[in-house]
C-alpha cells in the first residue's frame, strides 16, 4: 500500500494515496471555520474497494482533525455512515450520532 499524501490550502485540502502517478484513493474536505472541515468526497478506485483503504483515509483525516482540535461536518455519504456506526470517531464529530 503506497503512503498517503496530504494538500491543504485555505479552502480546503484532500488526503491522497497514488500507485505509478496515478491517484487511487482520496478524501477531500473543506473549510467551514477555523476549527470546522466539512467532510465531502471519499472515493477508492475498483481495484482496492474491499481492502479497508476508505477506512484508512477517513483515519487519517480523524487524526488529522484531532491534532489541529477541528470538529467534521460529514457531508460525504461514507462518512456520515462512518461516524453513526463507530463511536470512537464522536469526538471529532460537529453533530451528534
Amino acid at each position: 500500500m503506497s503512503s498517503i499524501k496530504h494538500q491543504d490550502s485555505k479552502r480546503g485540502g484532500v488526503f491522497y494515496m497514488e500507485q505509478e502517478g496515478e491517484r487511487v484513493a482520496e478524501i477531500t474536505y473543506q473549510w467551514r471555520e477555523a476549527d470546522t472541515i466539512v467532510a465531502d468526497h471519499t472515493w477508492v478506485s475498483h481495484a482496492l474497494r474491499g481492502q479497508g483503504v476508505a477506512r484508512k483515509m477517513l483515519d487519517i483525516l480523524v487524526e488529522f482533525a484531532r491534532q489541529k482540535r477541528l470538529k467534521i461536518i460529514p457531508q460525504c455519504s461514507y462518512v456520515h455512515v462512518m461516524f453513526k456506526r463507530d463511536r470512537n470517531l464522536q469526538d471529532v464529530a460537529a453533530l451528534a450520532f
